[in-house]
């Protein structure tokens, strides 16, 4: 089992360069796609299309544009891509990452070898240059390891998730009523559901990150989002009111608390820094 599709999705706000970087580390992959499905999410700039014209034109006809005529949200724009998926397995992309270029090889292996539904691996995160790898962001590895932390946090770094696409789509994929959450619901559901997992302790995949990604986890907006996703843990069970409570305080300090020291204490108490000593 060889074959393995991409799945992308971009709107007007990223920046050309982040976006050819992101796809040009899935053509320099050690084990090819099959496909590369590229969500428009919306119209874009002539900077990205100038870039998705280029990587099309080199590469052999991998990459597929779907095209939405409005700004749909990340939700809606994946469902649609994976409608468009012809392979069982699919790799999760965002499009101002870099993945590893073993990633794929190394995860779809990893998958089939264990008869997993999804799987994903530690993230190196970067400011600026991604060869200056700051922090990682590590996960639990093992079935019984990942239940347990996903009852109160995310079990899977979404970036560089790989996952069978029967199994999601059988669930009818990523709810639209989650924003910034709509890949924490769906593996709950998938996890409820009975799914094999595990992750890979490797790096996968280079994250950007910077000031930016902590200003837009915090505030009531999106306070109000983290509150509405615990919630739904606690009524469908999958956590206890004890886990609820802790969780809910937890995310107000976070959410409410200035970007600048969110950024800190994200960094100091939720990365790991040694970066040097991550094994295979």
């Amino acid at each position: 089992m060889d074959k393995y599709c991409v799945l992308m999705s971009v709107y007007y706000k990223e920046k050309a360069e982040h976006l050819e970087a992101a796809l040009m580390s899935m053509l320099d992959q050690t084990l090819l796609p099959s496909q590369i499905v590229l969500v428009a999410d919306g119209p874009l700039t002539d900077q990205l299309e100038e870039v998705i014209s280029r990587i099309s034109s080199i590469s052999d006809g991998l990459l597929e544009i779907i095209r939405l005529e409005s700004n749909s949200g990340l939700a809606t724009a994946l469902n649609t891509g994976l409608e468009h998926c012809r392979y069982e397995y699919v790799a999760r992309m965002d499009s101002d990452d870099i993945s590893l270029p073993d990633r794929c090889e190394r995860q779809l292996r990893f998958m089939t070898r264990h008869g997993l539904d999804i799987s994903s691996g530690t993230i190196e995160e970067f400011s600026d240059d991604p060869g200056e790898v700051e922090t990682l962001k590590t996960l639990p590895l093992s079935q019984d390891a990942i239940l347990r932390y996903a009852k109160t946090r995310n079990p899977f770094n979404h970036p560089c998730v790989m996952f069978r696409r029967s199994r999601i789509t059988a669930l009818g994929g990523y709810d639209n009523n989650y924003p910034f959450f709509e890949d924490y619901q769906l593996w709950v559901r998938l996890l409820r559901n009975g799914a094999r997992c595990a992750n890979i302790k490797k790096p996968l995949l280079r994250m950007r990150t910077g000031s930016g990604m902590f200003a837009r986890r915090g505030g009531f907006r999106y306070l109000r989002c983290a509150l509405k996703m615990e919630k739904y843990k606690l009524r469908c069970g999958f956590c206890s009111g004890f886990e609820h409570l802790s969780r809910i305080s937890a995310m107000t300090v976070f959410c409410l608390t200035p970007a600048a020291l969110r950024e800190h204490l994200y960094k100091k108490l939720l990365r790991r820094k040694d970066v040097a000593k991550t094994g295979a």
